[in-house]
């Protein structure tokens, strides 16, 4: 039994697939998008140049992907394929709808950036920024100010004197040195010793700020190092010969930190407005990096989806057709989760029902002209038997009565039963080749050949009859059984000229002609006799219809038979009074499979 698969032709990947690509689209979109805003908002540059190859690889591919499914369709389209414009009509809706659904989300996506730039612009942030840090310097200054007046205003000798005694108290000094200046947080001493190195002394104030080193030996500010030097600044003096004296200074806790915030949003925000120019640019860079390829990879899918709808319906559809035709094999398979399922179901066991019937039908058919054919049997051979059962009567009856003159009749007699014997014979043997399988000896053949050799012998006996086969091609060769197809060109050519009372013309042609994908050879012959009318038309290869007085009627279904068992079809045109053409149409392409001998000679011998 033939079967239909209802499988997606269009896509050549599978939804599954389609939906793996699009996952990875999106982390891939994510990944990229990370990349995109860290390069614009962190580092003040446009994205790398092989971020742009990214961003323009990923449409790039689904464009291809998109313009192979869109090509498959158009050309299904032109094509005149089953369900094709259906699936362009869907996938139209959907395209719709996806536009109506995105339009209004880009128009406010894009009027919405507008706006926030716009009214972004309307806050003098960066002015601000500008304006703090400006303060912060001169705060800055103006505690180096501060410290150098103190250093340079006080005595700090007495109270590093008192740190070095052995029961110094750190907290009481701590506190005196801390009535100098809230903002001192720190009085250190370093003494140079005699291998070039200095040695850590007297230490007043917070332990956190003390020292191991100096923190330089240039009197006068150090140069601050963060961390070493957070939210404190610190100046050097030397109170007496080999000995440094280390003042630390607080800023105020936060201080660094403040002056970072402040000079990185500085910068951020200075990024920010340098963009302004280039926000249509980076817009249009976003919507096509991020928002175009998942329109394209939701169309992809859309079209996967589409033809995985239509191609169900498209492949019941041929096979509806198909079935109208009287092919009732088809088969459909459909996929156990489609909706479509039971209505498959339904359409084959409606087939199957359909095929039963057709099978019964045919059966009851068959029955019927084989009982037909029994009775023209019984009538054609009942037919000879009355003149030879009178003539045997007739030689039986004169031995009896005048056996004397029995040889006056007894030759005339014994010629009727003999010709009516020989009829008889010739029937049965017709008979029996119609309804038992015939032996095939294929072989390639030169049609122009067979021709040829086929109205030899009719060039003598009918020297009315001409013949015209010029248009045989000579080159065209078809795998025939031989002798069959002689049989076949001799029944065609003595009906043609007895439809012609032997005078007229014969034409024989060949032609290549091609059906749905295969090759044939196109045998026509054509005669100028009184043609077939349309009633007679209706039975000429029925058997034992004839029309004429000495004719079986299987000469035609003979004709049919081989004909057929070769893979071919033949037909005829005719008109009354115009003559007659038969055509034949071999296969070229196709092999001949012809059915084993004895198989299901039983059941149907005449097809």
């Amino acid at each position: 039994m033939k079967t239909v698969r209802t499988h997606t032709r269009h896509s050549f990947i599978t939804v599954r697939s389609l939906i793996l690509i699009y996952l990875l689209l999106c982390v891939l979109t994510v990944f990229f998008a990370k990349t995109f805003f860290i390069d614009i908002f962190q580092q003040g540059s446009l994205p790398e140049v092989l971020t742009f190859i990214i961003f323009l690889t990923i449409p790039a591919v689904l464009l291809v992907f998109l313009a192979f499914s869109v090509q498959s369709l158009v050309r299904d389209i032109f094509a005149r394929r089953m369900g094709s414009r259906f699936q362009a009509r869907l996938l139209g809706y959907f395209a719709i709808t996806v536009l109506f659904t995105v339009a209004p989300v880009m128009v406010v996506t894009v009027q919405s950036v507008y706006e926030l730039a716009r009214f972004w612009r309307t806050f003098h942030v960066e002015e601000s920024l500008r304006e703090a840090q400006k303060m912060t310097l001169e705060s800055y200054s103006f505690q180096m100010e501060k410290l150098e007046n103190l250093v340079q205003g006080n005595d700090f000798g007495p109270l590093m004197t008192l740190a070095g005694a052995p029961d110094a108290g750190g907290e009481e000094l701590a506190a005196r040195l801390k009535s100098i200046a809230e903002e001192l947080t720190a009085a250190q001493d370093f003494r140079l010793q005699a291998d070039g190195t200095w040695q850590p002394g007297a230490f007043v104030g917070d332990w956190e700020r003390e020292l191991k080193l100096p923190p330089g030996t240039q009197p006068g500010f150090v140069s601050r190092e963060i961390p070493r030097d957070t939210d404190v600044i610190r100046y050097i003096v030397y109170p007496e010969k080999n000995t440094l004296r280390v003042i630390s200074y607080s800023l105020g806790e936060g201080f660094d930190r403040g002056i970072t915030l402040v000079e990185e949003d500085l910068g951020r925000f200075s990024l920010i407005s340098s963009l302004g120019p280039n926000l249509k640019s980076l817009l249009g860079l976003y919507l096509g990096a991020f928002i175009f390829p998942i329109l394209l990879m939701t169309v992809i899918i859309t079209l996967s989806f589409a033809s995985r709808i239509t191609q169900p319906l498209a492949e019941l559809t041929e096979a509806t057709r198909r079935v109208a035709e009287g092919d009732f094999s088809i088969q459909i398979l459909a996929r156990p989760e489609d909706e479509l399922g039971v209505l498959v179901q339904s359409f084959n066991a409606m087939v199957r029902d359909l095929e039963k019937s057709q099978a019964a039908l045919v059966r009851a058919e068959k029955i019927s002209i084989w009982q037909n054919m029994a009775q023209q049997l019984a009538h054609e051979i009942k037919n000879p038997l009355t003149p030879i059962k009178l003539s045997a009567e007739r030689v039986l009856r004169r031995w009896k009565n005048e056996p004397g003159r029995i040889d006056e009749i007894l030759e005339n007699s014994m010629v009727a039963i003999i010709q009516e014997v020989e009829g008889l014979s010739t029937l049965l043997n017709e008979f029996r080749t119609l309804s038992r399988p015939m032996e095939h000896s294929l072989s390639w053949t030169k049609l122009r050949d067979l021709v040829e050799e086929t109205i030899i012998p009719y060039h003598s006996s009918f020297p009315e009859v001409q013949f015209d086969i010029d248009q045989v091609g000579t080159d065209i060769s078809v795998k025939i059984d031989r002798r069959h197809f002689t049989q076949v060109l001799t029944n065609l050519i003595i009906n043609g000229i007895d439809a012609m009372d032997r005078n007229g013309l014969i034409q024989i042609r060949t032609d290549l002609v091609k059906k749905r994908e295969s090759r044939y050879c196109r045998l026509s012959i054509r005669d100028t006799g009184k043609g077939i009318s349309e009633k007679e038309g209706s039975q000429v290869f029925t058997p034992y219809f004839t029309t004429k007085e000495s004719g079986t009627g299987l000469g035609l279904p003979i004709v049919e038979r081989i004909v057929n068992d070769h893979g071919g079809s033949i037909w005829f045109n005719s008109a009354e009074g115009m003559g007659t053409t038969f055509f034949i149409d071999i296969p070229i392409d196709e092999p001949v499979v012809f059915p084993e001998k004895g198989a299901d000679s039983d059941k149907d011998p005449y097809h």
